[in-house]
């Protein structure tokens, strides 16, 4: 068995690598006691974490199947879905955006990433590293930024998704993780945000976190081409835990009467309540 660091001190607080018990060959990266990330070594096709598995769905339904793809990764963490990318899809070029270096570092250090992967990370604030890169030069950009438990709040404005869509392809897909709870004000906001400046959204989630009974997170996806809603109904529906589509006259009525969110007035996400981890 490969062995732990131990705590370490990272740029956000305190980082944990602990070998998953249930699970040969997997890791669970803790950031201040929280779970942020779970990579198996062995498998890198799998994906524990419930929404990460949805992110996964957008990345396998991007494109046809095994055609690698150009992916911009804001959040790193310990590169969970960059190595399903680079498994799924051989020659995908990569670029990751994470602005704690020594949490990177101790990634690559203890969980090395598959052979041949092509995954370039860049340590600088998430918009920061988005505003670099070139305009129409990703197939895919996802978004799972955390400061503490909340996402920071000049990642949830129109302004931002508007520089996704700069950085995407005409058919590009954007994919972000949205932590909510009841009313679901914050993600009924971040639809609406999304719906401003992308033609196509819809968004993936439990129906137990739809429904406000408890915190969680939710996928939502933009693009300005159709997207595959019924490749995501059946993929969503052989999960582990099942999760619902939410589109076209639901998704209108999901965010009601909810009005985009610019730079002036944005918010983070919901503080997750206590004993509940958002990721």
């Amino acid at each position: 068995m490969r062995s732990t660091p131990g705590p370490t001190a990272v740029t956000g607080g305190t980082a944990e690598l602990l070998a998953d018990a249930d699970r040969d060959g997997s890791w669970m990266l803790l950031v201040n006691g929280t779970p942020q990330s779970h990579v198996d070594l062995d498998d890198p096709t799998h994906l524990e974490f419930e929404y990460v598995r949805r992110m996964g769905h957008v990345l396998d339904l991007a494109a046809e199947a095994h055609a690698p793809l150009d992916v911009v990764h804001l959040g790193g963490g310990a590169l969970t879905l960059p190595r399903y990318v680079a498994v799924t899809r051989p020659g995908s070029r990569q670029r990751v955006v994470e602005i704690d270096q020594p949490l990177t570092d101790l990634v690559r250090t203890h969980l090395p990433l598959p052979r041949g992967a092509r995954i370039r990370v860049r340590p600088d604030d998430a918009r920061v590293g988005l505003a670099a890169l070139h305009t129409h030069s990703a197939d895919v950009v996802i978004c799972d930024v955390f400061a503490g438990a909340r996402t920071p709040a000049h990642l949830t404005s129109a302004e931002f998704a508007t520089e996704v869509h700069r950085t995407l392809r005409p058919r590009g897909v954007y994919a972000a993780n949205v932590a909510d709870g009841a009313p679901l004000k914050f993600a009924r906001t971040q639809v609406a945000t999304l719906r401003s400046v992308f033609r196509h959204v819809c968004v993936l989630a439990e129906p137990g976190v739809l429904r406000g009974r408890r915190f969680g997170n939710l996928v939502a996806v933009g693009s300005d081409a159709e997207l595959p809603v019924e490749g995501f109904i059946r993929r969503c529906a052989r999960d582990p835990m099942p999760s619902r589509v939410v589109h076209g006259e639901d998704l209108e009525r999901f965010a009601g009467t909810a009005k985009p969110v610019y730079d002036v007035d944005a918010i983070p996400s919901p503080e997750p309540p206590d004993g509940v981890f958002g990721r």
